[in-house]
């Protein structure tokens, strides 16, 4: 649970970055969350973003189904499986099949969009639940909610507009979960009402897919032939997702943008994930901009110059721990200097925030649940400045 309260049952990405954390502290718990998160894997190799662990049927009349979601969140399983082996953790051969299908399931079985990336059906598929970059799918006029505390998608405000805008844009997520074509298995294949090619999301199934294949590369021999015919073809697929991906970089904003409406040339911080695998100096740059990303408690979450950055509320500007942390991990092999001052200012925010959910980049601010599982990420990037 990333909160007992505010989130209480397993979300994908989440646990993905609980894993890291328990690896981090010598915790056997990293392996039984990361088995965890593939318990409801299907046939296809689709796994599911929520599980209602305890209460099978509490989201059954949203979803249409018992148990889980029918949509998932960004692969970060490829990843943990890496750090896990590089840490002296031998993972499951099981555990590599599983997310080699997960990531094949999402390279091959979504039809790309026309600029061949991988497409997200819902706004939550993404994990940036109300970012700028979906306003074109709002629906309402007002699509700049005003500053105010927001602990997420069940919250509300006491701005009027502001709640009128949160309640709406929330009724419309319900409509898009509505709209969703899903498989007999329980997938999406399509979204009438949404569809998109997120970079942030092709970016990090681009980075775990590379995270994997790496860390498989020692033991291929000894995988069964089944295994390694799925880590080759998942090679292949994703080569040609780098490829396209790379496309969608536009120099004059400074940003990569979503294959999808204009909205999605909103300049955010989780736009800028492609650093994973395409490293340019110019975004690096904008990172430590105090006029960009830059702001004294960690990286904003949307560029300070963007007409609807708001940095205290949900999804419009906030520093977000998880993916400062991705973004520090793009920069680690290029620059110790930029990597440690985001490390820096991760650690002043996450402390001055005890460990919120998310944070005012200019003040530290707490907002959102209090505390959150995944600031735990924190402790690794301390753990790194520490040992410099």
């Amino acid at each position: 649970m990333p909160n007992a309260e505010t989130y209480p049952f397993q979300w994908l990405w989440d646990s993905c970055f609980h894993c890291l954390i328990w690896n981090h502290l010598g915790s056997e718990r990293a392996q039984i969350e990361l088995n965890s998160v593939f318990v409801h894997q299907s046939e296809s190799g689709f796994v599911p973003h929520m599980t209602y662990w305890g209460k099978p049927d509490f989201g059954q009349t949203f979803w249409g189904r018992s148990q889980t979601s029918t949509i998932t969140q960004p692969p970060m399983y490829g990843h943990v499986i890496a750090e896990l082996e590089r840490t002296g953790t031998q993972v499951d051969e099981q555990i590599y099949r599983q997310a080699s299908r997960g990531l094949l399931h999402l390279l091959t079985d979504r039809k790309r969009t026309a600029a061949g990336l991988v497409p997200i059906f819902h706004p939550w598929e993404s994990g940036c639940d109300d970012s700028a970059r979906w306003d074109s799918w709002r629906q309402f006029d007002d699509v700049q909610p005003a500053s105010q505390q927001v602990s997420g998608p069940a919250s509300s405000s006491a701005d009027e507009n502001g709640t009128a805008s949160i309640e709406a844009w929330r009724r419309r997520k319900g409509e898009l979960v509505r709209s969703l074509e899903v498989d007999p298995d329980g997938g999406p294949t399509s979204n009438s009402q949404f569809s998109v090619g997120s970079v942030g999301f092709n970016a990090l199934v681009a980075w775990n897919s590379d995270e994997l294949l790496a860390a498989a590369q020692s033991r291929m021999r000894s995988f069964d032939p089944d295994v390694v015919t799925q880590l080759t073809e998942l090679e292949a697929r994703n080569a040609e997702l780098k490829i396209a991906l790379r496309h969608r970089w536009d120099p004059e904003l400074v940003t990569w943008c979503d294959d999808g409406p204009v909205s999605g040339r909103t300049r955010t911080a989780d736009a800028l994930l492609p650093l994973l695998i395409d490293p340019r100096l110019d975004a690096f740059d904008s990172l430590v901009d105090s006029k960009a990303f830059a702001g004294p408690f960690g990286i904003r979450g949307a560029h300070q110059a963007e007409p609807s950055y708001d940095p205290a509320t949900y999804w419009r500007g906030p520093s977000w721990p998880q993916i400062i942390y991705l973004l520090h991990q793009a920069a680690r092999p290029h620059s110790a200097q930029l990597a440690s001052t985001i490390s820096e200012r991760f650690l002043a925010g996450a402390v001055e925030a005890e460990l919120a959910e998310y944070w005012h980049p200019e003040t530290g601010q707490a907002l959102g649940a209090i505390p959150q599982t995944w600031t735990g990420l924190a402790l690794l990037v301390e753990s790194e400045l520490r040992n410099e």
